[in-house]
């Protein structure tokens, strides 16, 4: 029996003793939903860790009426998260109204993110303490010079987080008795999410990729790739911030308490990276293979995939390039015209919320299984 499985977890509304999961009432002040921390432990395809085991982080919000049900089939969503932002602070932002998993455990769904090996609270490989194995712009913008790296390649590989989320949706589908498990990807996670979907049809039920980095020219095989380069990437606050600022084309179309609380989430998630200059992020540089016109054409896994029009990073014609290559039969682009790369923390994120719930259980949105939409 593989080590993850032989964490047998309980809900109470208590925080449970040190090495078990932990489960309090949602920081966001909704006294229904409670949030869960598992650690998923993967034996590591990560390159730069390779045969160690990795602890992989997996927050859950389910409400009390959904944990004790017996049959969760259709109802276990996964989230994975991007290339910078780690799961629990992209997904579960403590701001009344803007935690999509909050959203969709009130709705009766059992929801839980993760985060890859790299990310956020799961295990970090060392060379990524090291500030010489960012790039050499990336240290001097931070740091004021620059110095050799002692990893000059890629940290992780889309292998390797494949290898990881397949660890977690197995551990999932045995912590509660189903199937299939819904993923709900952002940016990268759209590769993250399809291509895995793609290779394992037989445990995911259905898809919603807000964003998702389609490139039809993405290489199709690891082999393609050259890894050498920095290992790993930073956000600052002044990257976070004016990243999204140019991708703002609507009045109001954010609030600053919501991007405050962004900004502390993804701070609290990195404690090394916030002791670097006055405080980053640090992800793993992304290497991108494997989701291709080929892969893509022949999934059938139903999809809904959302734009917006204002997203300056994975542009809305990108997202209509999936719709149109995607195999499956039941499929729908919407697009957001009052919404960025960001679409989940900003004043629209309802619609996102309302069309994931309705996907995710009825495989249509506003009565539509199949086609495009502009959502005003």
């Amino acid at each position: 029996m593989k080590i993850a499985l032989k964490t047998f977890l309980f809900f109470v509304l208590t925080i449970i003793a040190a090495g078990c999961t932990q489960v309090s009432f949602s920081p966001s002040g909704n006294p229904d939903i409670l949030r869960a921390e598992h650690f998923v432990s993967v034996v590591s395809i990560v390159p730069s860790m390779t045969g160690s085991v990795s602890q992989i982080y997996v927050r859950e919000r389910v409400s009390e009426r959904v944990r004790n049900q017996n049959d969760l089939e259709g109802k276990v969503v996964l989230f994975i998260h991007g290339a910078g932002t780690p799961a629990e602070v992209g997904f579960d932002v403590p701001v009344p109204g803007f935690s999509w998993m909050e959203y969709l455990a009130d709705k009766g769904m059992d929801v839980f993110s993760m985060d890859m090996t790299g990310y956020g609270r799961s295990t970090r490989p060392l060379v990524m303490n090291d500030r010489c194995n960012l790039s050499p712009a990336q240290q001097e913008e931070l740091f004021g010079d620059s110095c050799a790296p002692s990893y000059p390649f890629a940290t992780t590989s889309m292998a390797s987080d494949w290898h990881d989320i397949d660890g977690v949706v197995d551990y999932l589908r045995e912590l509660r008795g189903v199937e299939k498990v819904h993923l709900v990807g952002w940016s990268q996670g759209g590769p993250r999410s399809g291509g895995y979907a793609a290779q394992n049809p037989e445990k995911v039920a259905n898809m919603v990729l807000l964003a998702p980095a389609y490139r039809r020219n993405t290489p199709a095989t690891q082999g393609e790739l050259d890894f050498g380069g920095a290992a790993l990437t930073k956000q600052s606050h002044d990257d976070f911030v004016n990243n999204w600022n140019r991708q703002v084309g609507c009045t109001d179309q954010y609030s600053q308490v919501v991007s405050d609380a962004v900004w502390s989430e993804m701070l609290a998630s990195d404690p090394v990276g916030a002791t670097w200059g006055r405080g980053v992020r640090r992800a793993p540089r992304a290497m991108t293979f494997g989701w291709d016109v080929a892969v893509v054409a022949d999934t059938r896994t139903p999809l809904l995939m959302v734009a917006g029009t204002h997203d300056a990073q994975v542009n809305a014609q990108l997202v209509k390039n999936l719709y149109e290559d995607y195999g499956a039969a039941e499929k729908v682009y919407l697009e957001m015209t009052c919404s960025s790369h960001n679409a989940m923390w900003e004043k629209d994120a309802g619609i996102l919320f309302d069309a994931t719930y309705q996907w995710l259980t009825t495989t249509n949105y506003n009565g539509l299984g199949s086609g495009m939409l502009l959502q005003d």
